[in-house]
């Protein structure tokens, strides 16, 4: 795109011309408090005055991991209580990947058609799409794919299965909810089978679909849970959660059995914790489906196929990949910032800040429309 941002606050990205621009991306579903939230940057003022990396993690108690660890086990359910930090969500999927298989003793990991899970040589090889993966290749063998909210593949979870690894909503595949029913079936089969379910909430986290993680609108709790993005406040962290039970296996055999640098940086869990403290006193998650709402109502045209998604994470579909790519060239020129998904080109993204207005809606959804009509 070319652009230079020189700064930015709330929903609002100014470039080094001035020109100021409705972000309608958050960094791809990351600034979810927007740019610049006073809370976060208090958060990590003080801690950059304390220290900042000191140790390998998990050698030395950092007080900024436990007291994030000790807030967010506080709000997932009971049997999410053992958290290991990383750095991203690429390292999370390869993490939660490596637990699955120790613990079970099984190699299989089972993903979905159109998934993105990151883009190392362990998410890579569970990721859904051929065209992105195939110049890599070979990748870590032992992989098979199913349909997404497709019950019958659910059969081929079986007994070699470690893991199957899905997201509640498909992020690049353009934004799809998985339907209820499916996830219950697939929750079910891994029960019965002894296979773990992972849940790559790296995009849907920290409040984007309506609730603090999207699998409370499902009643459906994964083993492991993976997060990233948004749950770093504006800085690089994610994690893989799961039972003490589950993640004592990475104590031995080897004793490492998972290392990291800078995983839960003290400035990140300082930036996460102050978002999620900010996300649980504030009603920005409560009103996410009624500006959701406000987008669907506002965004009419004879041109939109149909808007797909949940919560802050919309996919607005238009008849092809070229009419969309002049539509978001225009949006750009316009002053809204937004872009398209890697498996779902013909539609445009719009996950902006929880923390959006409704003006800065109805402005937004108007450049949009007047860019439609200009294309």
């Amino acid at each position: 795109m070319a652009l230079e941002i020189d700064k930015a606050r709330g929903c609002i990205l100014i470039d080094k011309k001035g020109k100021r621009y409705v972000d309608l991306i958050s960094g791809i579903a990351v600034s979810n408090l927007g740019h610049n939230y006073p809370a976060v940057n208090r958060a990590i003022q003080k801690q950059l005055k304390k220290y900042t990396h000191v140790m390998v993690y998990g050698e030395l108690v950092e007080s900024p991991q436990v007291l994030l660890a000790s807030k967010l086990t506080s709000v997932l359910p009971e049997k999410l209580e053992s958290i290991y930090y990383v750095n991203s969500g690429n390292e999370a999927i390869d993490g939660a990947i490596k637990l699955a298989k120790r613990y079970t003793g099984r190699y299989e990991i089972i993903s979905c058609t159109n998934a993105y899970h990151g883009s190392g040589q362990g998410a890579l090889s569970i990721m859904g799409d051929e065209y992105f993966k195939n110049a890599f290749r070979p990748l870590v063998p032992g992989n098979k794919l199913i349909g997404f909210n497709d019950q019958a593949s659910i059969e081929k979870v079986g007994c070699r299965t470690a893991a199957v690894v899905v997201e509640p909503v498909q992020g690049e595949g353009g934004y799809i909810p998985a339907d209820k029913e499916w996830l219950t079936l697939l929750r079910k089969r891994c029960n019965e089978m002894g296979a773990l379910l992972v849940f790559d909430e790296v995009q849907t986290g920290y409040g984007r679909t309506g609730k603090l993680f999207a699998f409370e609108n499902y009643d459906v709790v994964p083993d492991i849970l993976c997060l990233a993005k948004g749950f770093g406040g504006g800085l690089p962290l994610g994690a893989f959660i799961s039972s003490k039970k589950i993640m004592d296996s990475l104590t031995n055999n080897p004793v490492l059995g998972h290392i990291t640098t800078f995983g839960g940086h003290p400035l990140s869990c300082s930036a996460s914790l102050a978002t999620l403290k900010v996300l649980l006193k504030e009603s920005y998650i409560d009103e996410v489906k009624e500006k959701e709402a406000l987008f669907r109502k506002l965004l009419v045209h004879d041109r939109i196929k149909k808007i797909n998604g949940v919560g802050f994470m919309l996919a607005v579909e238009f008849e092809s990949e070229e009419l969309n790519r002049k539509i978001i060239a225009e949006c750009i020129k316009n002053g809204v910032f937004t872009d398209w998904f890697l498996f779902n080109a013909k539609s445009m993204r719009l996950s902006p800040p929880l923390v959006i207005t409704r003006d800065e809606i109805k402005r937004a959804c108007k450049l949009i429309i007047k860019s439609i009509n200009e294309c």
